[in-house]
């Protein structure tokens, strides 16, 4: 009897390793770019200013020149990535996944399903899919919401989402709801994502 449990154990530690291993494998198999896609790099997303960077600044003119100068693609390079540091360091992809699956349904409420060319650039690697659903998928994030909508979700969720268990971001705005540099940049990058799925063969 020891020796089945014995054999047991490694047999589920063995098929712990291999499950880990092709977690790796199986999604560079997939995503590498030797399957012809081009990778783009930061400079190249930030070439054009989104439309919502640019209002950012109009609303909001005095604190996005003292967090970011003036809008330009260094800025908004800038702005992209520090919100990408911020949504990374603040754990939202433990709870908003960024990949539409094939199931459920997932069409009809967050658009098209994601598809690898989607991922290759250097604001989605490494890739942060999840698996939650605590709060909405943000893959199609882009334009569903104005940048007031956002501030007033980021300073505080449930005015917007009354259902909402999202802590309070509201020490990346001033007392009256002006975005701080690190609320500039988190809006920025939430309003970012989508942008590469428009024109993607589906």
């Amino acid at each position: 009897m020891e020796r089945l449990y014995t054999f047991v154990f490694v047999a589920g530690i063995g098929c712990f390793a291999i499950a880990f291993v092709l977690s790796m494998v199986f999604p560079w198999m997939s995503l590498g770019s030797y399957h012809g896609m081009e990778y783009q790099t930061l400079e190249e997303l930030a070439v054009e200013p989104s439309p919502e960077f640019v209002e950012l600044e109009r609303a909001h003119p005095q604190a996005f020149e003292r967090a970011f100068g003036a809008v330009s693609p260094a800025s908004y390079a800038e702005a992209l990535q520090l919100g990408r540091d911020l949504y990374v360091g603040q754990a939202c992809w433990h709870c908003h996944s960024q990949y539409v699956r094939v199931v459920s349904n997932e069409e009809q409420r967050w658009g098209p399903p994601s598809v690898a060319r989607e991922f290759q650039n250097a604001l989605q690697q490494p890739q942060l899919w999840g698996t939650r659903r605590v709060g909405p998928d943000l893959a199609r994030e882009r334009g569903r919401h104005t940048n007031d909508w956002h501030v007033a979700h980021f300073i505080r969720p449930k005015n917007v989402s009354p259902y909402s268990i999202m802590p309070s971001y509201a020490y990346y705005f001033e007392a009256d709801g002006t975005p701080r540099k690190d609320g500039f940049a988190l809006v920025t990058f939430v309003q970012w994502l989508g942008t590469t799925a428009e024109g993607v063969d589906q």
